[in-house]
């Protein structure tokens, strides 16, 4: 079963001061892009939870956040008074000067100012990171079991529009003989009408070979035929078949094209033109495959 890169992971771990909110986000991209937000209380263990989240999600655009909320009474929280002073010693001076009038609400103000407030960084103790640590492991599952059921709604849409390509591709052989008939007449015809002039036989006979051979599609219907096939068996490999897919979709363009090239068939190419359609819709969703 395949999984897609995209998914979201969020859990919030109570503790006895304070509330700890993981979120985890991830989106397409051909490699890991790994963005954090990690408070300082918990900045000496970015490395461990950058290796985790490298470890466990192996691709994507990721956004990784810690966020902390104190709930106790013990916030570690300075207002620093020097600072608050000075802003507003500066703010009368300035309405003054100005006449600009003075706000009514001075802590309202004050406090949101940068500097004046001041959350001191205490190190988290072995204990807490255990449950930080717990809720991080439990948002990747979480982002995990996203990925896997996206990746079962990727798969359900690739069999679908593959089943499509390959009901496409038989469909072809009804027009394709009807097509060497009409051309087996038209040369038919042409060569009564060169039968009493002098010609070179062999040189004749070769030019119709080549010409012949030139507009058969049987490789290319076998190849597609084949692509189809390892297109679904891989898809059945599991997770981390991604690039593979839209490798074997790349491939199943080509055959594509070379079959519309080489039809010189109306109906035909209609049928080629479907088959495109679904192709498309598949790469546009191959991308998102892990």
């Amino acid at each position: 079963m395949i999984q897609s890169m995209t998914g979201f992971g969020k859990v919030i771990a109570e503790l006895p001061s304070k509330k700890v909110t993981i979120e985890i986000k991830a989106l397409n991209s051909k490699q890991l892009d790994l963005s954090t937000r990690i408070p300082s209380v918990y900045r000496e263990k970015e490395m461990e939870i950058r290796n985790l989240l490298l470890q466990k999600l192996e691709r994507g655009k990721v956004d990784f956040s810690i966020f902390v909320e104190y709930i106790g009474k013990d916030v570690p929280t300075q207002i620093n008074e020097t600072v608050l002073a000075n802003y507003y010693n500066r703010i009368k001076e300035i309405s003054s000067s100005q006449n600009i009038p003075a706000p009514t609400d001075w802590f309202k103000i004050l406090l949101k100012l940068p500097d004046v407030v001041k959350t001191e960084s205490v190190e988290a103790d072995e204990s807490e990171w255990q449950i930080v640590m717990d809720a991080i492991n439990k948002a990747i599952d979480k982002l995990c079991d996203f990925r896997i059921q996206e990746g079962a709604m990727l798969q359900k849409l690739f069999t679908e529009k593959v089943t499509i390509i390959a009901d496409l591709l038989k469909a072809i052989e009804p027009f394709e003989k009807e097509r060497v008939e009409k051309i087996k007449a038209r040369l038919k015809e042409n060569m009564e009408q060169i039968a009493s002039q002098d010609y070179d036989k062999n040189r004749f006979e070769q030019e119709m070979i080549y010409y012949i051979e030139k507009l058969d599609v049987n490789e290319e219907k076998n190849r597609l035929d084949n692509h189809i096939k390892y297109f679904l068996s891989t898809m059945d490999n599991g997770h981390g078949q991604g690039k593979k897919l839209g490798f074997i979709a790349q491939e199943m363009g080509r055959e594509i094209n070379t079959l519309g090239s080489k039809s010189n068939h109306a109906e035909m190419q209609k049928i080629v033109v479907q088959m495109k359609d679904q192709l498309e819709q598949m790469k546009e969703q191959v991308l998102n495959v892990l």
